[in-house]
Parts: C-alpha cells; structure tokens; sequence
C-alpha cells in the first residue's frame, strides 16, 4: 500500500466519523426506536418466532438493515459530493490506480456500515442485561457475526460506488434506496418469518438476496438456519467479489467520470 492511497483511505474514514452525530448515531437512535416499539408493544401479542422471543429475533435484520442502508449511502454520497463539487477529476488523476480508488471508497462505506450494525448489536446485548429486561439477546458466534456484517458491508459499499457513478442527481441516489432497498429489506424477513407469508410472497422473497444474508446473520447471531448458512455465505462473499470488480472497472475507464 503507498502513501496516497492510506491518505485517501484516511480520508474516507474521516468524512463519516467526524460528523459521527449525523451519520453513526441516528443509525443506532432509529434501530433503538424499531427494537422498543416492535419488540416491546408487539413482542407480546406476536409471541416467540423460530425458538426466540419477538425482540430477539428482530434484531439480526435490524442490524442488517442498517448496515446495507449506511454502507450504501456513504460510498454513493461521497462519490455524488466529489462529482457535485468537481474534485472527482483530480482523484482520477492522482497516482492511484482504478482498483485502488474504489477500494478507498468502498472500504470507508464498510467500515461505516460495520460500526452501525456492530453498535446495534452491542446495544441490544446491554438492553438485555438490564435489570427489567424481559428477553436475553447473547451473540453465538461472533467471529462468523463480525464476517456476516463486513462481507454484506462491503457488498452494499461496492453497490453504492457503481450508483455513485451513474446517478445523475441526489434524487437518483435516494430514489435507489427508498424503492429498492426498502422493499427487499421489508421482504427480506426483518420483523417476521418468511413461513408466514402466504404465495407468491413466500416464494419471492427465497429470490431475494438480502433475505439470505439477513438469515445468515440470524444463524450466526441466534443459531437459527443452520441449513441456511452456507447458502448465505457463499451469496455475501460472492456478491462482494463482483459489485468491487465493476467498481474497479468503472474507475479504471472512468465511465460516466471523466469529460
């Protein structure tokens, strides 16, 4: 690794965390909110899913959920804001080849993206082990947990550089996450079980590729699935390895970037 490429790392790193009030800690305020209403008020008349109570067993795809949405918007915004402000030339003419500028932004995405859905994590562990909590939420397998989030991390990273780079406008960036990600998050099993829903639905969301990881993240969390493990990993390191390829080759032929 040179010089120019740490400092552009740096850089990336240190756009989201000293501005940590605005992007890390309404993540974790948002996913308190879903675990208290969801959890609490609705836990009760749900009842326990899969061998875990409600609040247990929404918090894998809470933190899944957070996770894809910040990875995704902080790689696509940094690269909007360097288009918007016409320093994106500059970064293509620095002595750092396709690889590793997409690199730079893709590991600040997932860096960013692995510190909200680890926070929410540990947050959920120290709610359980309060004195009134009712439920009891312990992580079974971390060093497969920690895998599970920075590998979907990175995925979603590496997807909001390709975005990034053909969006035209703010709009277009938002409009992917509100449209696309929100509804596959929803159908992905976050606050329910898949078995419940009636077909085609059921059917659908075995298509949908964040249901997968969301259930890898639950097996490796609440040991759920274990049927479901291999197919999730295999599916998180795959879609990583392909969103950094044509990451790297759109910086590198600077399509859509370079006048």
């Amino acid at each position: 690794m040179n010089i120019e490429f740490l400092t552009f790392l740096r850089r990336e790193i240190y756009r989201f965390m000293v501005l940590y009030k605005q992007t890390i800690v309404p993540a974790l305020l948002s996913s308190l909110l879903y675990i208290l209403v969801f959890g609490e008020a609705l836990g009760s008349r749900i009842g326990p899913l899969e061998g875990q109570s409600y609040m247990s067993y929404i918090v894998p795809g809470l933190a899944m959920m957070s996770v894809i949405t910040q990875a995704y918007q902080n790689s696509a915004s940094s690269i909007m804001q360097a288009k918007y402000l016409k320093f994106i030339e500059d970064i293509l003419i620095a002595p750092l080849s396709g690889l590793q500028v997409s690199l730079g932004y893709i590991i600040g995405g997932a860096m960013r993206g692995l510190i909200c859905g680890l926070g929410i994590l540990i947050m959920c562990i120290i709610l359980s082990e309060m004195p009134n909590a009712q439920d009891e939420f312990n992580i079974k397998n971390w060093p497969l947990t920690i895998l599970y989030l920075l590998t979907v991390s990175w995925t979603f990273s590496a997807f909001g550089v390709i975005i990034g780079i053909y969006a035209k406008s703010w709009d277009e960036i938002g409009s992917f996450s509100n449209f696309i990600f929100m509804p596959m998050t929803f159908l992905g099993g976050v606050f329910y079980s898949v078995d419940m829903l009636s077909e085609p639905w059921r059917t659908i969301s075995y298509f949908n590729p964040i249901y997968w990881m969301i259930s890898g993240l639950r097996y490796s969390t609440l040991n759920i699935g274990e049927d479901l493990n291999l197919i999730s990993l295999f599916l998180c390191i795959g879609f990583s390895c392909l969103f950094t390829i044509i990451a790297s080759y759109l910086f590198k032929t600077g399509y859509k970037i370079k006048s």
